[in-house]
């Protein structure tokens, strides 16, 4: 309360004062929540960034090395050798077949385990057990097999285990595959590893300060992480309630429901793409930003630790908050001269602008700027909204390019950089849609490579994908600029040509596979191609089109391969082969 004997002046300065005063409180305390909630938003739009990157890093490293140890389970010559392991013939053929896996798998190694005599071969980057690459004989009675009979007995096709060979010595991320025979009976299994503690120091632990990056499993066992005495080795053979999960890095219980709700959350979205889970949590006694992504190709999750405080500190805002703080300091001394137009207003202005901002709004009125520190302070908080506004919009356009990347990798063969089956089921669903709403054609190709699977028997897998990256190419050089062509999988490749009739089908079909056959034989690998054709209807539904064309396929092989067969609508009657 101002007391009644002091004088007017001296009221209006001691109320300025105390106004003053009052604006400095409230406005630090706007000041601290505003800088909160802007570190909180940014936080989370870096912890998606964030986790989406670590995930493309991890699975980058690991795509590859999955792919070549399926090659290498689907190899007739091991399958052969795995169902007769005592044949010394096919033991040997089998042994250079792995020795060539092992020159293209990363880290230059592999194993393999055989079902009916439980040998285990085992050779490395050294090329240390040349010769003698069977290693031991697992027994179902030792702790450290139990692995091997464990995925046998669950039938799981593939996984990733993170444990010790105590036999060989060695600490690696294990991915196993099992090997099965024609009727599916699992004849054994193999793989390759890459070594750990390079892994975690590449992908893991990469340097940067406030940011922790790990890797749990579908039941929350770590399996990757930069302490490694909380990785849960050997997951599969633990029962629950003794693996090294989640919750452990969590002192307090509501921390760990947070993350133990989000990977529940994320499994019941099925691993869509994309989709990251977000929530604060206290790590090592520090609040930090935890980012959960779902990685279904290897069933497991990427859980990314952000400090905002180390990241981005509060500190840095303080200029700002200085500024602020001086320019109300030398309004005490001019209130009285400026109460409404030269200080209240500006200031009301000011704080509508801050509201704006804090809801996210940016764009800000004209602001009428007085020519002293409030109006420099205005201008401050212009430039701080611009600047706001830029790297809120640079960091919109990181996830933008970010999901249009994943999404362009979800529909493109990485060999062929055709698109793949996903991709190529969107255009005939697209192209099915638009036949039926016009009531106009399209045309379909399906072929296959003649005796691929000889090509990589004989030659190896690398020729048989250079074969393919060629029929690819050839396949494309033959379209009309808006035709689409795809990788079905293995040797197959597909065709789908817009607004096309059965004579254009049939040309189009000729001219592939003569592109095909004139073309190899300037190569060391001569190849051919057998096509099936179907002309699509405006009733065709994606069932019909796929079985015409499929049955198309086999009546071109059916007639000799390196064939062209056309299933037309009785309207096109062009049925027939060359």
């Amino acid at each position: 309360m101002v007391p009644a004997t002091l004088s007017l002046k001296t009221r209006i300065l001691f109320l300025a004062a105390l106004l003053v005063v009052g604006a400095s409180l409230a406005s630090w305390l706007a000041f601290q929540a505003l800088t909160e909630e802007i570190v909180e938003r940014w936080g989370r739009q870096v912890a998606e960034i964030q986790v989406r990157y670590d995930s493309a890093r991890l699975l980058q490293s690991l795509e590859r090395e999955i792919a070549l140890s399926r090659q290498m389970a689907d190899s007739v010559t091991l399958v052969n050798w795995a169902k007769n392991p005592a044949d010394e013939k096919l033991r040997a053929e089998a042994i250079r077949q792995m020795e060539s896996f092992r020159d293209n798998f990363r880290d230059k190694s592999y194993f393999v385990a055989l079902r009916k005599n439980l040998h285990y071969y085992y050779n490395n980057a050294a090329n240390e057990f040349a010769g003698k690459q069977f290693r031991y004989v697992l027994d179902p009675g030792k702790a450290e097999d139990a692995w091997f009979f464990q995925l046998i007995e669950e039938g799981r096709d593939f996984h990733l285990n993170v444990n010790p060979d105590v036999e060989l010595g060695v600490t690696k991320l294990w991915i196993d595959v099992l090997m099965r025979d024609d009727a599916g009976q699992i004849v054994g299994m193999v793989g390759t590893g890459l070594d750990l503690d390079a892994f975690l120091q590449n992908i893991v632990d990469i340097g940067q300060d406030g940011i922790t990056t790990l890797f749990v499993d579908y039941n929350g066992a770590i399996q990757l992480y930069r302490d490694r005495n909380y990785i849960d080795f050997a997951s599969i053979i633990k029962p629950e309630g003794q693996k090294n999960t989640i919750d452990l890095l969590f002192e307090l219980p509501e921390d760990k429901r947070q993350v133990l709700s989000m990977l529940s959350i994320l499994k019941k979205d099925g691993g869509e793409v994309g989709a990251v889970e977000s929530r604060f949590v206290t790590v090592e006694g520090r609040k930090q930003l935890a980012g959960v992504a779902f990685l279904p190709t290897i069933g497991w999750f990427e859980i990314t630790f952000l400090d905002l405080k180390t990241l981005l500190p509060v500190n840095h805002f303080l200029p700002l908050a200085a500024v602020f703080l001086v320019t109300l300091a030398i309004t005490l001394v001019a209130f009285h001269l400026f109460v409404r137009k030269r200080v209240l207003q500006p200031i009301i202005d000011l704080g509508t602008a801050v509201e704006q901002v804090r809801h996210g709004d940016f764009r800000l009125p004209t602001l009428a700027k007085p020519d002293n520190e409030i109006g420099r302070l205005m201008g401050h908080f212009e430039e701080m909204a611009d600047a706001l506004k830029a790297s809120t919009e640079d960091l919109q356009r990181q996830v933008d390019e970010r999901t249009l990347d994943l999404h362009r990798l979800a529909r493109v063969d990485s060999l062929t950089d055709l698109k793949n089956r996903r991709g190529v089921d969107e255009v005939l669903a697209a192209q099915i849609e638009q036949c039926a709403r016009l009531g106009s054609h399209f045309g379909v190709l399906w072929m296959d490579v003649d005796g691929f699977k000889a090509i990589n028997d004989r030659l190896g897998h690398q020729t048989g994908d250079v074969v393919l990256r060629d029929v690819a190419r050839w396949l494309r050089s033959c379209l009309r600029p808006y035709d689409e062509a795809g990788r079905w999988g293995g040797d197959e490749f597909v065709a789908v040509l817009s607004f096309c009739d059965g004579r254009t089908l049939q040309m189009v079909a000729q001219r592939i596979r003569c592109r095909v056959e004139e073309e190899s034989r300037k190569l060391n690998v001569p190849v051919t191609v057998s096509i099936g054709g179907y002309l699509v209807g405006p009733k065709d539904g994606l069932d019909r089109v796929l079985h015409q064309v499929d049955q198309a396929l086999y009546r071109a092989k059916e007639e000799g391969r390196n064939r062209v067969w056309i299933e037309t609508e009785p309207a096109f009657p062009q049925k027939g082969h060359e």
